[in-house]
């Protein structure tokens, strides 16, 4: 990558993080968009899931995309391209889908509005996969992990504000409002703004004379990786045909949706034991610690996404309050605020302090970012009285901080038991008790993507940036796990399903049990493993 020590490029970095705000703003918005569309449309939980599926879908298929480009070609697509070029790229391909959204809205047709998102995910695939070497550049190396963290805060900034203002656009100040009487075309000039913003910052980045970025590392090729990607792109496509292929056998969509996913582990399953007989041809697959780590990122992602994602129709029951959709922001507020939390938290460990003042910000950290998601609420109307009790939970992830000894295995052991202990609660109770247990996933799920991107790579040596794109194609988790949870909301009830989440969070705790052994037969030091970067 080129040498950039002697410039400083404030103003394309300042630029480009707002770009990071709105990943996690479109993100954390779908939470209110999703129950409001099951309304509006008259949807099941499955069909309502669908927005996720597409959205995360399409980080999925472009990456997937990029990767046998670059293999049938030989040629790293993207490197030859420039990162600066493939940011402006997807920039356009976001604002297409961005402006596309208006005349979806107008069309009142749900298959229309989930083109338009699949659009805008493409776009924000090519961004996310150019942004971060691209952000590193801006500056000095040494302090490219700052300006990381910081576009990351960014980030969850824009996740605590995006179900506030989605909320307001919809319903007003407005509260018990009917979502099916609200006319969805109030989001329009969110989007007429989106494809705006887009369109500007490309611009910015077309005329700003900037660094050229690229890599210096030779692709290495992976030919026996390529037949498992291709299944699990099959699988991803079973979801899509589920409800059409449901009407022409018979079947229930359930069979589908859950072969979906079966499919896909079996076939990573499949791919670890195979690398395991005969490691040639499989590129950075050969690694156990990869494979394990690919399921773990796909359990990841699809937990911190599902749980959300539901909690609009789990809201909607007498016994969890009864909201209507125009009440529900605070909670998904609080939900993505409580990623910010954790990661505030986190980052703690970055700065050069004494121990004592480590300990001291880590214990003070959490709750002044809760603060923050209050204060947030309260300047938008919201009523946050009832948010008050949550700080017990905030407590609870500062003693798991300490626990954790910010080393990735312990931290994750530590936040996937806890996770799965929330998740039990939330299922075991009900009210106000079980919606903070289920919103407190939030809080296990804020540091791992670290901590699991880390154990995952470790080793790789030459195969490391081929096995980041792998891990970054599992945020496919994103797509296909709601829609799972969907599908049994629609034959169990909409908390029973909440089932799902518990077995993500044990999967990732056992992952750090066994990617730790699995290193340490490598020879690898596991109290020597960083936890850097986040998502």
């Amino acid at each position: 990558m080129q040498d950039n020590t002697s410039k400083s490029y404030g103003s394309a970095l300042y630029t480009l993080i707002t770009v990071f705000f709105f990943w996690g703003f479109l993100a954390a918005s779908n939470g209110i968009f999703i129950p409001f569309c099951k309304a509006h449309f008259d949807l099941t939980q499955f069909e309502s899931q669908l927005i996720d599926f597409t959205f995360y879908g399409g980080y999925f298929i472009g990456s997937l995309a990029l990767y046998f480009a670059s293999q049938a070609t030989r040629v790293d697509i993207l490197n030859k391209l420039g990162y600066k070029n493939g940011i402006i790229l997807g920039l356009v391909i976001s604002a297409i889908g961005a402006l596309g959204m208006v005349p979806a809205i107008g069309s009142g047709e749900f298959g229309f509005i989930l083109a338009a998102f699949f659009v805008i995910a493409i776009g924000f695939s090519l961004q996310q996969t150019a942004a971060n070497p691209f952000v590193i550049a801006l500056g000095t190396p040494e302090t490219g992990a700052n300006r990381l963290n910081f576009a990351g805060a960014v980030n969850n900034f824009g996740g605590l504000m995006g179900p506030i203002i989605v909320g307001v656009m919809l319903f007003g100040t407005a509260k018990g409002a009917d979502a099916a009487k609200v006319e969805i075309s109030s989001v329009n000039n969110l989007y007429y703004a989106l494809a705006g913003l887009f369109i500007a910052v490309a611009l910015f980045f077309w005329i700003s004379n900037l660094p050229k970025v690229t890599s210096d590392e030779k692709m290495e090729q992976s030919t026996k990786a390529n037949l498992p990607l291709f299944i699990i792109f099959i699988a991803f496509c079973l979801i899509l045909a589920a409800s059409p292929l449901s009407g022409y056998t018979g079947l229930s969509k359930a069979y589908f949706v859950y072969a979906s996913l079966l499919i896909i582990l079996f076939t990573l399953i499949f791919s670890l034991l195979s690398a395991k007989r005969n490691s040639e041809g499989w590129g950075a697959m050969q690694y156990p610690q990869l494979i394990y780590g690919m399921i773990a990122i796909f359990t990841y992602v699809g937990t911190e996404v599902t749980i959300q994602s539901n909690m609009g129709a789990l809201l909607k029951l007498p016994e969890f309050g009864g909201y209507n959709e125009s009440d529900i922001a605070p909670f998904i507020s609080l939900y993505w605020g409580s990623l910010m939390v954790g990661r505030w938290a986190g980052s703690v460990g970055a700065f050069n302090l004494s121990t004592s003042t480590k300990y001291v910000l880590t214990a003070i950290i959490p709750f002044v970012a809760f603060g923050v998601i209050l204060g947030v609420n309260k300047v938008t109307g919201a009523k946050i009285d009832h948010l008050y009790p949550y700080a017990v939970c905030v407590g609870v992830l500062v003693v798991a901080f300490f626990l954790g000894q910010q080393k990735p295995a312990r931290t994750l052991t530590v936040f996937g038991l806890l996770g799965v202990a929330f998740m039990l609660v939330g299922l075991f109770t009900t009210g106000i008790v079980a919606t903070f247990a289920f919103i407190s996933g939030g809080l296990c799920c804020s540091i791992m993507w670290p901590s699991i991107f880390s154990l995952s790579i470790t080793g790789l040596g030459k195969y490391t940036s081929q096995g980041s794109a792998f891990l970054i194609m599992m945020i496919l988790g994103g797509s296909i796990i709601p829609p799972v949870q969907g599908i049994l909301a629609d034959s169990s009830g909409i908390h029973l399903s909440y089932i799902v989440p518990v077995l993500g969070f044990a999967y990732l705790a056992f992952f750090a049990w066994k990617v730790s052994g699995e290193l340490r037969k490598q020879g690898i030091d596991l109290d020597h493993v960083k936890a850097e970067g986040g998502h």
